[in-house]
């Protein structure tokens, strides 16, 4: 990975919140030979949630999930994730006819098979029209994203790298109700600080789809949100400071 020397805005309050999903990104990761090319986990989309509820919200996606498979043992079997907070719905082990059966209710927009992604660089930049030499360009006008909660979906967070120095930030926002989780390597209340204010690893969806327990001595990694890779550390180092000079 190339080393990066960034320059920092003294007056810049970029916040960021990095999420870690476990080698589901890295596309030299070997797969155990059951697993094929259907997916196990498939997310049943429910749409927009219906209150601020989040236990009861919980609550009706195993309840949908116990009428469907037949018993709550089998509803706490087969949940992976129950999503409440952005919108309403589930990840969860299911057969290909589960899936078309949750697809067939009326309470459930779509449902969609889990898929594996690859990880890809492009000139992010160039690609959303966001040149930095143009001072019309929406970079400016938003003064580099100042007062900005970025959240991260990769390979995890290198959270001694210089660039998440809280050197010169105020408080943390009051609006932000997220946490720095704790794992291999990574201590939640030391790694994370006024810049670094989140961090979370998600490995249950990778597991449900090799159907063991992942395994870091085959696929070297950490059990934690501390990235093994380096892609998410190289992602986040460029989405959270306004300059960046490769």
């Amino acid at each position: 990975m190339s080393s990066l020397s960034l320059q920092k805005k003294s007056s810049s309050a970029l916040w960021f919140v990095i999420v870690s999903v476990l080698l589901i990104l890295h596309d030299q990761v070997f797969f155990p030979a059951a697993v094929d090319a259907k997916s196990n986990v498939y997310i049943v989309y429910m749409g927009e949630r219906q209150h601020g509820n989040l236990d009861l919200i919980t609550d009706g996606h195993h309840r949908m999930l116990s009428e469907v498979l037949g018993s709550d043992e089998a509803s706490v079997e087969s949940m992976v994730y129950s999503y409440k907070h952005g919108f309403s719905g589930f990840a969860a082990k299911l057969t290909e006819a589960q899936a078309q059966m949750f697809a067939e209710l009326p309470d459930v927009v779509q449902v969609i098979p889990n898929r594996l992604h690859k990880l890809q660089t492009t000139r992010s930049w160039d690609y959303l029209g966001l040149p930095l030499d143009s001072p019309t360009s929406l970079l400016h006008e938003t003064k580099m994203g100042d007062g900005t909660i970025i959240g991260l979906l990769d390979t995890g967070i290198w959270p001694e790298s210089e660039v998440f120095s809280e050197k010169g930030l105020g408080p943390i926002p009051s609006r932000w109700n997220g946490v720095c989780e704790s794992g291999e390597l990574f201590h939640g209340a030391k790694a994370c600080n006024r810049k670094l204010i989140g961090a979370r690893y998600l490995i249950k969806g990778l597991e449900a789809e090799i159907g063991q327990p992942f395994n870091t001595t085959e696929n070297p990694d950490y059990l934690s949100p501390r990235d093994w890779l380096g892609h998410g550390t190289h992602t986040s180092t460029i989405a959270v400071d306004p300059l960046c000079i490769m």
